[in-house]
């Protein structure tokens, strides 16, 4: 196939992009330019599609599928689609369980009630929150292609290359030993995606021309809080002392910030950690087990000398030395 990535050289992008030319397709590439395109192996074209003419690169041109990672503003995803109507036979979208109403129950699948959105927010420079954000271009997709779309609605997403710093962190605060803090309870279920699960899935969906929205994530039970960071301590061959703490006594961290992947048992956690992807499930997706995700992605750390990148309309996670240091003390 002739494959278009909006993207395609950071996390995501980048793993669809290398799962694509691994199968043997042609692909193209739209970026600013700011990152390596798949080491020349891709057409590489340029363009910022927040700005007049971003997308005139892609003039003339003729794609099988194109696959969106954009996560920002909407009217970006509503341009992108009214300029490749025409020019690309179906429209694939990587979104986002968010985009589903909150609370989203325990057991929830593609037929949970949907979020607002609107496909031309942002277009007088607001910001549009992530979960609208990602709606509002679904919608426009949808008003564009009709049928011929896939959203790819993942979960959390984990896995080399990754510049959110959730995985990232807690390698690091393993490897750097002594006793850390573990937020309990230990069995308390995690759901995931590698990047690169995501990627075959995404591209697999392309080729079997499949439609409609997908949750992307792995079984519920696919690993546990405990199990990830043991995993987590044995690949780096740290010498940390996990000190587990029960929820209670962990009210003054923000979960999922200050201790990335946790959130204690309730709502929150149901809607990110206890979903139901039997029908992706159904149609190819294979999650690959803990042990690889992270231990994969610290032999990338370590390649690149240990500090992750960081993608700057993103904030930096993790929980600082002190405030470990105290909760620790009173445990």
């Amino acid at each position: 196939m002739r494959i278009l990535v909006l993207g395609g050289t950071e996390f995501v992008g980048r793993a669809l992009v290398l799962d694509a030319l691994g199968r043997g397709h042609e692909v193209t590439t739209l970026n600013r330019g700011g990152n390596a395109d798949a080491d020349g192996a891709v057409t590489a074209l340029r363009g910022d599609r927040r700005e007049p003419g971003g997308l005139d690169a892609l003039r003339g041109g003729a794609w099988d599928v194109v696959v969106d990672t954009w996560s920002r503003e909407p009217y970006v995803v509503h341009d992108s689609v009214r300029a490749l109507k025409g020019q690309v036979g179906r429209y694939l979208f990587v979104s986002t369980r968010s985009v589903y109403q909150y609370p989203t129950p325990a057991g929830a699948d593609e037929g949970a009630p949907l979020t607002e959105g609107d496909p031309e927010a942002g277009r007088d420079g607001s910001e549009v929150p992530y979960p609208e954000a990602k709606r509002g271009a679904e919608i426009a997709i949808e008003q564009t292609f009709g049928d011929e779309h896939v959203h790819a609605r993942a979960g959390l997403i984990l896995g080399p290359w990754e510049n959110i710093g959730r995985l990232p962190w807690w390698l690091g605060r393993l490897a750097r030993g002594g006793d850390v803090l573990a937020p309990g309870p230990q069995d308390l279920p995690l759901q995931y995606i590698d990047a690169r699960d995501l990627a075959a899935w995404t591209i697999g969906a392309a080729e079997q021309g499949l439609s409609g929205p997908y949750d992307l994530i792995s079984p519920p039970g696919h690993t546990t809080m405990g199990e990830f960071l043991r995993i987590g301590a044995e690949v780096t061959g740290s010498r940390a002392t996990l000190r587990w703490a029960a929820p209670d006594q962990l009210e003054d961290v923000a979960a999922w910030m200050e201790l990335p992947v946790w959130i204690p048992p309730g709502p929150d956690h149901a809607g990110m950690h206890l979903s139901d992807p039997s029908k992706a499930l159904a149609t190819g997706l294979v999650n690959r087990p803990v042990r690889e995700t992270v231990a994969d992605t610290w032999a990338w750390l370590q390649s690149i000398g240990g500090e992750a990148p960081q993608r700057s309309d993103r904030p930096r996670l993790g929980l600082d030395p002190a405030k470990e240091a105290q909760i620790l003390a009173r445990l």
